[in-house]
């Protein structure tokens, strides 16, 4: 393989600088902190010249800082962002729609004119760029979060060891314990973010895997990265073993896909679809639908999410609930919809769309006795992937046209905007986990707008956006996937008297409404959180300063309300469709 062949040229250069960006900021974070004034010495005899090398020895003031890691990995993060954003509209502007890498004879080959070939492994497209910037972003709010929630301590504020005071020796230790968890957070942070990128990217099954694992394995570590509490090795260890259970079931179903078909592209395999799958191409797309049901949280796959995001700090939960579940649905409407899509799916999306059904109601049903807002925002979750899986069920059971594509739209869109408010309520949790491991009982947000009005404020705009309430950004991604339902099924029924429309309704109609119905069960217990907040009493004050969190937490807050109407929202459901129509092809 010619890997020079990956710089050919400035197009492709701009279209993988993102991935290049990721892939050298987790170069640096290898070897920047390891950067010191070691030297080799020359084997000249009689002499003792020496020469350095650097990598060793006593690290310099800079290299040697603890805060370096977590700037390393901002940046990096930042600048991939930036380049994604700025190469989809260089691409637009120009009309570039996409881009693609394959693989012929052992050499990699760039061009527009290898996409929809079998050899085809990355396309670079409007909808690869819009999940690239979701991914980015949500990684980039939750590692600013945790820079207050994991500080790092220069050396010269930690205490020493003359200091014989027991909580003086106790915060040094724990200071010492940070620095040295930096590195090792900020990398995990940076191969997340490379996993998911290839998720976006990849056309071809066998390179969608290895990106979905690459990001799980990283996210197994940093739900246990907190070692020191009770809960969050024993929940580390719990989705680790669940997720490796769906990870083998699914690259299983992976080979026998590859046994059937030969080949993994999505084009081709969309090709053999088409002529007729047979037992074992149905049995090993379902067992691939396994892995990407838990990656999405969806019943009954979903057990291990409410122990991961209660053990979890609060801001990796908010990646789990986001990012990771983006990258899930991202692997299912590549499966689902580039795939099957082609052949009559009305019997194959019945199935779907009953596990859609469980999962919103159960969901719901299951954070409505949660008095853990970690736990509850957990349910949420699984609630929301219902509502999700619900929209692919539609797409796949009313097949291409307009419908379809409005609702691709809203699910894209309900994806990027759920960074907004879903990160955003877990960043409020994780500000209050700033005192003394607080924020994981209802009665902990009590007086909490007397306590600090902003911070409640926006907690109570993140509840009210979940639930679906309008102007937020959170009620137009429903109100698009619920219209998109409706006027592909009831268009069909006009003209017919009452009986005769009811009659011949689509499931998939009643199916947007159970969402509907949902979206009202769950204003309970969103709601719930803002009476505590507003109408309770507290017998405490104080609420931690923490200004990266509360930044991270304003900037989630304006997401919410500038997606929800106005101009940016038109921007961001143009973005989406442009993303959904390169989705469909």
């Amino acid at each position: 393989m010619n890997l020079g062949n990956l710089f050919a040229g400035p197009d492709m250069a701009s279209r993988l600088m993102p991935e290049w960006i990721m892939i050298l900021g987790i170069i640096a974070m290898l070897v920047v902190p390891n950067i010191g004034n070691a030297t080799f010495r020359l084997p000249i005899p009689g002499k003792s010249w020496r020469i350095p090398y650097l990598i060793g020895g006593k690290r310099f003031a800079l290299t040697g800082d603890p805060r370096l890691p977590k700037a390393i990995a901002a940046f990096t993060l930042f600048a991939s962002f930036i380049t994604a954003l700025l190469s989809q509209m260089i691409d637009s502007g120009v009309g570039v729609a996409e881009t693609c890498i394959a693989m012929v004879e052992g050499k990699v080959e760039v061009g527009e004119n290898w996409c929809g070939q079998d050899a085809t492994v990355l396309k670079v497209d409007a909808f690869s760029r819009l999940m690239e910037m979701m991914f980015t972003a949500a990684l980039l709010l939750a590692l600013l979060a945790n820079w207050d929630r994991l500080p790092a301590t220069p050396v010269n504020r930690i205490p020493t060891k003359k200091q014989r005071d027991e909580g003086v020796e106790s915060r040094r230790l724990h200071r010492l314990l940070n620095n040295r968890r930096q590195v090792d957070f900020s990398l995990l942070i940076l191969m997340v973010a490379l996993g998911m990128s290839t998720v976006a990217l990849s056309t071809n099954l066998f390179m969608l895997f290895v990106g979905l694992e690459l990001a799980s394995m990283a996210s197994y570590v940093l739900i246990s990265f907190n070692k020191e509490t009770e809960i969050g090795p024993e929940a580390g260890v719990k989705y680790f073993i669940v997720g490796s259970v769906a990870s083998a079931v699914g690259l299983y179903g992976l080979s026998m896909l590859y046994i059937w078909n030969g080949d993994l592209s999505i084009s081709s395999l969309s090709s053999a679809w088409a002529a007729g799958p047979n037992g074992m191409a149905i049995i090993g797309l379902a067992m691939m639908l396994v892995a990407f049901g838990f990656k999405v949280s969806a019943v009954p796959f979903h057990f291990a999410a409410p122990d991961a995001y209660a053990g979890a700090s609060a801001p990796v939960a908010g990646i789990l609930a986001t990012a990771s579940k983006g990258m899930g649905f991202v692997a299912l409407m590549r499966v689902l919809i580039g795939v099957t899509l082609v052949d009559d799916g009305s019997e194959w999306m019945l199935l779907i769309g009953i596990v859609a059904a469980i999962t919103m109601t159960w969901g719901n049903i299951a954070a409505l006795g949660s008095r853990n807002p970690k736990r509850m925002l957990a349910y949420s979750s699984v609630a929301h992937a219902g509502y999700m899986l619900a929209g692919i069920a539609a797409i796949g059971a009313l097949g291409p046209g307009e419908g379809s594509e409005l609702i691709a739209t809203a699910l894209l869109f309900h994806l990027v905007v759920l960074v907004a408010f879903k990160l955003g309520a877990f960043l409020v949790i994780s500000l209050l986990e700033c005192d003394n491991g607080r924020g994981h009982k209802l009665e902990h947000y009590h007086g909490l707008a007397r306590r600090d009005p902003l911070l409640a404020v926006s907690m109570m705009i993140f509840m009210l956006a979940l639930a679906g309430v309008p102007p937020l950004s959170g009620f137009l991604s429903k109100l698009m996937m619920v219209s998109g339902i409706i006027s592909s099924t009831v268009g069909d029924a006009a003209g017919s008297n009452l009986s005769e429309a009811i009659g011949s309704l689509s499931w998939v109609f009643w199916l947007a409404i159970l969402v509907f119905i949902n979206s009202a069960i769950s204003l309970f217990y969103y709601l719930r959180i803002c009476v505590v907040m507003f109408f309770e009493e507290s017998d405490r004050l104080a609420v931690p300063r923490a200004p990266l969190i509360r930044i991270a937490i304003m900037l989630c807050t304006m997401g919410t309300l500038v997606f929800g109407f106005g101009p940016l929202a038109d921007v961001l459901a143009s973005a989406a469709n442009d993303a959904a129509m390169a989705l469909f092809g």
